[in-house]
């Protein structure tokens, strides 16, 4: 089966490039940057260079293993995996004055393939040609019929440049701050992008792609989820044997697509699930979660109600990262407590339902060099990362996004109303209440946001799908056109009029995104009077609350999460 290789040098958006290969139908390897790859493998296609929030001149910056560059492969560098390789052939890289980011304009240069050698011409050409929206023969100035200077948005996020093109590069486009945007080898198969054409802002970024790997490297489609299911699915079988395995779910999509597929692939009687009830979920979150995980075939569940436990360890705590931590160990306490109850083995495995997003926001992509956006329960927590590092814990999601586990959800038979719910935080409603959590905030947060998720089920909305959980078009309804929405308790107090009576209430933030990945989200467009009329349900339907805002900030640069 063809492959393309994906070396993690640390960016946010690596196993992004791998996803979007895969939907392809195209498999894509990640591996650490600087890992000696089998550049022998008869499978291997082509290789590509990830981003990173490293620059190449300083000693953090890692360096691609030296047989990459001799084996003969098409190569392509994206951000820092340009930078790389004209550091590498000698060319120079030097920091910006001020940071190019955003959505910037992309054009081809003037001659981009003069000078490019004949045999290299046609897939270079054809690799070009996706700037230009298909483009079409090239014409004789070097630049394709059907280009035109206004180019098209890339979205691009550096602090460094290439100053000095190495021996046998030439600069192919460049962006409208006058900065090389991508550049062509002569006489290799070597492509370079200073922009990202993962993320879903970035114009024709998919074009892009899809012409290095079919255009240039000649790839074969043969990736499916699948066959997904069936590597990951013998992979667990084959890791834990006839050992016991617990998996702590949640009642979102992902614990329970990671339920599913430890049901399918191990005898049930070795799969406990333990759902904690630690009275920070969403209204009526329990009585569900329990229903689901009948039907799902469980033989072994366990419902812990630890409420006062959790928000005993959250008491005076305001700073978010000390409230993920509290949560994380707490988690691992009270299951380890309940594990000695239900005397399983001590060789027992923990699973997780964690995503690729939930490691690589936490530094720990497959890469060195991922930094730190925000700890996750299940990944940061002192007490997972020994369970980590004793070799006990299985995560069979770990390199697929949201997307992807709703896709395999519906492969293994789970409910559709389960499968389109929209992300959860795992420490639940603390991280979205501002400041110290209390029992009292809890339940108005719980109600309002019940609340806004009720009406924006009963909403329709004709128009194809804006990036929500349903990849559906025609009349569908707000919830299922949205990727995420929730609402957000803030930490203030706003005056308001009850009737003749003056009284501050909270202020409630509502949030609602649209997406393809998690990676990426843009403001859901909503039409303003559902937002309203919203806004007036929850204010006289909650007394504490006051005042309804709405966020408008996308992502980057802002989280989707509050915290």
């Amino acid at each position: 089966m063809d492959k393309i290789l994906v070396l993690d040098f640390g960016s946010q958006t690596t196993q992004l490039i791998g996803r979007r290969i895969r939907d392809m139908g195209v498999y894509a390897e990640i591996a650490v940057g600087d890992s000696v790859p089998d550049t022998d493998d008869p499978d291997l296609r082509g290789v590509i260079l990830s981003g990173s929030p490293e620059s190449v001149y300083t000693k953090e910056g890692e360096a691609p293993d030296k047989k990459i560059y001799v084996s003969g492969l098409p190569l392509l560098g994206i951000c820092y995996g340009l930078q790389r390789m004209n550091y590498d052939m000698g060319g120079t890289v030097e920091p910006l004055p001020e940071r190019e980011y955003g959505a910037k304009t992309v054009s081809l240069v003037e001659g981009a393939l003069d000078g490019v050698a004949e045999h290299n011409r046609e897939r270079a050409a054809s690799f070009l040609a996706a700037f230009t929206g298909g483009g079409k023969a090239e014409s004789p100035s070097g630049v394709f019929a059907g280009s035109t200077s206004a180019g098209f948005t890339a979205w691009m996020s550096h602090g460094d440049t290439l100053t000095k093109l190495a021996p046998g590069f030439r600069e192919a486009a460049r962006s409208a701050s006058g900065y090389t945007a991508a550049v062509v080898h002569e006489t290799k198969n070597w492509f370079g992008l200073q922009f990202h054409p993962e993320v879903t802002h970035c114009e024709r970024g998919g074009e892009i792609l899809s012409a290095f790997v079919f255009g240039v490297c000649g790839c074969r489609t043969g990736w499916t989820m699948e066959q997904y299911a069936r590597e990951a699915g013998a992979g667990v079988a084959g890791r834990v044997g006839g050992n016991t395995v617990l998996l702590l779910v949640s009642g979102g999509v992902d614990s329970a697509v990671a339920g599913a597929l430890l049901l399918k692939y191990l005898p049930p009687e070795n799969v406990h699930l333990m759902y904690m009830d630690t009275g920070l979920m969403r209204k009526g979150e329990t009585d569900m979660v329990e229903r689901s995980l009948r039907k799902l075939g469980a033989r072994h569940l366990h419902i812990v109600h630890c409420e006062d436990e959790f928000l005993a360890a959250l008491k005076g705590l305001s700073d978010p990262e000390a409230k993920r931590k509290a949560i994380g160990d707490l988690f691992i306490t009270v299951q380890e407590r309940e594990v000695a109850r239900l005397r399983l083995s001590g060789d027992y495995f923990l699973a997780q339902g964690t995503l690729y997003t939930d490691l690589v926001e936490s530094g720990r992509g497959v890469g060195k060099k991922a930094h730190l956006i925000k700890s996750h329960h299940n990944v940061g927590s002192p007490l997972v990362d020994a369970k980590r590092k004793a070799g006990r814990v299985i995560e069979p999601l770990e390199r697929l996004y949201k997307d992807e586990v709703r896709r395999l959800g519906r492969l293994l038979g789970l409910d559709e109303e389960l499968v389109r719910r929209h992300p959860f935080p795992g420490p639940g409603l603390a991280v979205r209440i501002l400041g110290e959590v209390t029992k009292e905030k809890c339940d108005i947060l719980r109600e309002a946001d019940a609340i806004y998720i009720e009406e924006l089920k009963k909403r329709k909305r004709r128009a194809p799908s804006s990036g929500g959980s349903a990849a559906v078009t025609g009349e569908l309804s707000l919830y299922d056109d949205i990727w995420q929405a929730f609402a957000v308790l803030l930490p203030i107090r706003s005056v308001g009029v009850a009737g003749d009576i003056r009284k501050y209430g909270w202020v409630l933030a509502l949030r609602a995104v649209a997406s393809a990945d998690g990676m990426t989200a843009g403001v859901y467009p909503f039409p303003a009077e559902d937002l309203l009329e919203i806004s007036t349900l929850i204010t006289n339907s909650v007394k504490e609350i006051g005042r309804v805002t709405y966020d408008i900030s996308s992502k980057p640069p802002a989280t989707i999460e509050w915290e």
